[in-house]
């Protein structure tokens, strides 16, 4: 009974000091969370993790799994396959296999900027899906979107470059960088608090 009590006692006390060190929740949640590892990296995976986040909301600085942005859904999902990638947009265009836009396939990531050429400044990415679409935690629609370049051309005029992290085969990896990455530290879940739908849809979307 003894051990019984004092296992319990010990269980309490770690939960009060893992609840006391976490960071609660303020918009916007800067601390980079870390996905665990859930799944093999293949292109069926990349779908069932989509099909899981579509709609949910946009909510700038969220990397899940309850909400996110728009380089927080790539960072997540393949993350959660086990490959890391940086966390921001501009980052991850550093990093994997540069290719041309008719030769995209499924899970090849998409980056965008303004629609002036000369400028080379990312501030969007997108998974591309086939036949001209692509999935995306879109601040304007203010959730987690399918969109078609056909039916929304302005984003293939917005279109800076696009990357490969996967070979066809899924068995190769393209993670060579094309740059200088910043540092980044991750957190988890044990230290900092992602968005919940109990704090609210914040008014702006991008703060």
């Amino acid at each position: 009974m003894k051990q019984h009590f004092s296992i319990l006692f010990l269980l309490v006390l770690a939960l009060f000091f893992t609840a006391c060190s976490r960071k609660s929740y303020s918009y916007p949640n800067y601390d980079i969370i870390k996905p665990a590892k859930t799944c093999t990296p293949n292109r069926k995976n990349i779908q069932k993790l989509l099909n899981k986040y579509l709609n949910k909301p946009y909510i700038w600085a969220e990397e899940g799994p309850n909400a996110f942005d728009c380089s927080g859904l790539t960072y997540n999902i393949y993350g959660q396959m086990g490959v890391r990638i940086p966390r921001t947009a501009r980052e991850q265009a550093k990093v994997g296999k540069k290719v041309r836009y008719n030769n995209l396939i499924y899970g090849d990531l998409i980056f965008f900027g303004s629609q002036n050429r000369h400028s080379k400044r990312i501030s969007h990415v997108g998974i591309y899906l086939g036949k001209g679409w692509f999935a995306h935690a879109s601040s304007g629609d203010r959730k987690v979107v399918y969109t078609n370049f056909d039916k929304e051309p302005v984003y293939l005029k917005r279109m800076k470059i696009c990357r490969r992290y996967m070979s066809k085969s899924e068995k190769q990896f393209y993670m060579t960088c094309h740059g200088k990455l910043t540092p980044m530290r991750t957190t988890s879940t044990w230290h900092s608090t992602p968005w919940k739908p109990a704090n609210g849809i914040p008014r702006k979307a991008v703060p």
